[in-house]
């Protein structure tokens, strides 16, 4: 196994964080602190994958936006609050769009078929991609030796698994207040 994570490593990371890999991203932070990857190459194998996946669908929402959302009844739902957002507060959701559960993608795929400026979106792009690097990249290295002692101990899976659970679920709360938030400050214009 874990020759499996030296050799192929960074590419989980990259194609993990390409499309929303946090969790693959946290493992990334915690084989670092084993030794198993360098720190250093986990963080830029992120930051890569996170900004250069949504420049991608940012770009395919310039192409074709309006076509590929409409093909996609789930996205096509997501898009329409993210358009609204994107009209009212395009600089803070393009910031803050990888934090936001669920709407990852949808919020570069309407930034494109928006026709925000290019450069601007990658510039945003690439400062919320460091933030988000920071943030998830130093929890999986920090909190690597507690994850690590309760796997080794199968006692502490329970306590790990309610752990993360209420984890997940603080997240899932404070990007379902912040998207109400953002959604009150539109409709009350």
């Amino acid at each position: 196994m874990q020759k499996a994570v030296a050799d192929y490593g960074y590419l989980a990371i990259f194609a993990g964080t390409f499309l929303e890999g946090e969790t693959v991203f946290l493992l990334g932070g915690v084989a670092a602190h084993q030794g198993l990857l360098n720190l250093w190459w986990v963080a830029l194998t992120a930051l890569a994958g996170g900004a250069i996946g949504d420049q991608f669908f940012f770009l395919l929402g310039w192409w074709r936006g309006p076509e590929f959302l409409a093909r996609n009844m789930r996205l096509a739902r997501k898009a329409v609050v993210a358009r609204r957002l994107v009209r009212r507060h395009a600089v803070p959701l393009m910031l803050l769009s990888r934090f936001l559960y669920g709407l990852r993608m949808v919020i570069p795929l309407v930034c494109g078929a928006s026709r925000i400026h290019p450069l601007v979106f990658l510039g945003l792009n690439l400062v919320s991609a460091l933030c988000w690097v920071l943030a998830f990249g130093g929890i999986g290295y920090l909190f690597s030796d507690w994850v690590l002692s309760r796997l080794d101990h199968m006692h502490g899976l329970p306590a790990l698994a309610g752990l993360l659970v209420l984890v997940v679920g603080l997240a899932v709360w404070l990007a379902r207040l912040a998207q109400k938030k953002l959604l009150g400050q539109d409709g009350g214009q």
